[in-house]
């Protein structure tokens, strides 16, 4: 894979309920990534789609009276939906119930069996249907009611005793251990990390990946009484996705192995642990990195029906608008951690960051413009020692945010975009062109400009995060599409003197108190 491509996918989402702020946070943060990829020029490939396959989805469809795959197709056709909702840049969007992922999914079976990493015995254990996992003794504990729950996830376990297929995961221990050591950076943020090693080092027991108590899923070449395991069926659409097993495809060629994995700290393990082990048995080269985010919360506990402190992304957007939930999420919420969230939390961050700070220093100075400078663009003849130092305070700080996004460090990268919004406020006051009007036109002219330029920068540097609004403020400016790269920013003398400056209406409206 050349330097300059770039292959980023989601989880994939269970379709057994309507979307929530987990799926939107991690759709985001994905697409964040990719839009910022593209604005560096880099070839990107985006995924993401829907895990259909399992005992969850088929006792959901019995429970409606539908076959799986007529529920699928409408449980799935949401989270789609959610694509152009959240406004995702994605170039793709897989389902597991398709043909191209059954090809995929029985040649990494083949593969594994071919390599004598899969045998058939019997398992007996505790069996999540809710996280399709399978838990040790250890991982298990016993609730008031006598219920029985996985540790992890709080979900209902049961017991499970039938012949299945086994994938010899005890033997990739020692590998494992030392592809992670090998690669310090394949599991981010390192907190999870440490946590993987210490698991693994703990011992792997052999994991099965075959189940004859349901039917909804892939059935096991030459074995159709068994169906894979959803995990090692699910994982494999981040190949299928790239026309795996054609290896020679132009897609695969470019793009795998895939630059990061963007997940949920709840599902590190399948990614983690299982997943490489899977590759590196098949023979499949592995990808750079996983990324385990934390969890939403609400009011400092995740989010559930019975506590009443779920959160809509959907009500969110249609009430504030997309643009306003992704700047939050990505602000207020630090990637590597748990998040709180709330609608306070919400209104304070439009407010004091987009409306207040960004959206009014862009609303002032087009005002100024169209009343003092016939709505265009001025000459500047040249720049003084402020403009400059404003100017470069921004070009100097661009290889510095371009690893700040390839370390997945989006908090620091957002608060330097800011910074430079309130720094242009300052600028703008400070130098006071209004004043400048009466005595020193040329100075006036030269403050606008460079002004102006500032925008330019400062919109093209958060249009990975809020695209619609920085498309909007460019538009005003007469900078197209194709002209939001990292590459012209260096260029301070961009804007073209004499361009009219199109009208806009509020870019970020307040938000005042609902009571």
């Amino acid at each position: 894979m050349s330097d300059k491509n770039f292959y980023i996918t989601t989880p994939i989402y269970y379709p057994s309920g309507k979307p929530h702020m987990g799926h939107a946070y991690s759709s985001i943060v994905a697409d964040v990534f990719a839009r910022f990829k593209r604005i560096d020029q880099y070839e990107v490939m985006f995924l993401t789609g829907t895990d259909e396959h399992g005992l969850k989805i088929q006792r959901e469809a019995e429970k409606n009276s539908k076959d799986p795959k007529k529920f699928c197709d409408e449980i799935s056709l949401k989270f789609k939906d959610l694509t152009k909702t959240l406004n995702l840049s994605n170039d793709d969007f897989i389902r597991t119930t398709e043909k191209r992922h059954y090809k995929a999914v029985k040649e990494i079976w083949s593969r594994l069996i071919k390599s004598k990493d899969i045998y058939l015995s019997k398992y007996s254990g505790w069996y999540s249907v809710s996280d399709e996992a399978y838990y040790d003794d250890d991982e298990i504990i016993t609730k008031d009611n006598n219920t029985k729950c996985a540790k992890v996830s709080g979900s209902k376990v049961e017991w499970v005793e039938e012949e299945s297929y086994f994938f010899k995961l005890s033997a990739c221990q020692e590998k494992l251990l030392k592809f992670y050591e090998d690669n310090p950076k394949f599991i981010l943020p390192s907190s999870r990390k440490n946590e993987v090693v210490e698991f693994v080092k703990r011992g792997l027991k052999d994991l099965s990946v075959s189940r004859t108590s349901f039917s909804w899923g892939i059935s096991v070449p030459e074995n159709s009484k068994h169906v894979i395991y959803v995990w090692l069926d699910a994982l494999t659409n981040y190949l299928s996705a790239l026309e795996f097993p054609d290896t020679k495809s132009k897609k695969y060629k470019k793009f795998w192995p895939a630059s990061i994995h963007i997940i949920g700290k709840d599902i590190l393990r399948f990614h983690a642990i299982y997943w490489p082990a899977f590759l590196m048995a098949a023979k499949v080269p592995l990808p750079e990195r996983v990324y385990g985010h934390g969890w939403i919360l609400s009011d400092e506990k995740k989010m559930s029906k019975s506590l009443g402190n779920i959160l809509d992304p959907l009500e969110i957007i249609e009430k504030y608008g997309i643009d306003q939930l992704r700047y939050y999420l990505i602000k207020e919420v630090s990637l590597g951690n748990d998040g709180n969230v709330s609608m306070d939390s919400l209104k304070n961050c439009i407010n004091n960051d987009l409306a207040n700070n960004f959206g009014n220093l862009c609303q002032r100075v087009f005002a100024f413009l169209d009343k003092n400078c016939n709505s265009k663009i001025p000459v500047c003849k040249k720049f003084f020692k402020e403009d400059e130092v404003l100017l470069n305070d921004l070009t100097n700080k661009i290889k510095n945010l371009k690893e700040l996004m390839s370390n997945q460090e989006l908090n620091l990268y957002i608060k330097e975009v800011i910074n430079f919004s309130f720094n242009a406020n300052k600028y703008f006051n400070d130098l006071q062109p209004w004043t400048l009007k009466k005595n020193n036109l040329d100075r006036m002219n030269s403050v606008m400009y460079t002004i102006l330029n500032q925008i330019r920068s400062i919109s093209v540097l958060l249009y990975p995060i809020i695209p619609d609004s920085s498309e909007k403020i460019l538009n005003v400016l007469g900078v197209t599409k194709k002209d939001i790269t990292l590459e012209k920013l260096m260029n301070t003398k961009f804007l073209k003197s004499g361009t009219t400056i199109k009208k806009t209406n509020i870019l970020f409206k307040k938000i005042e108190n609902d009571n």
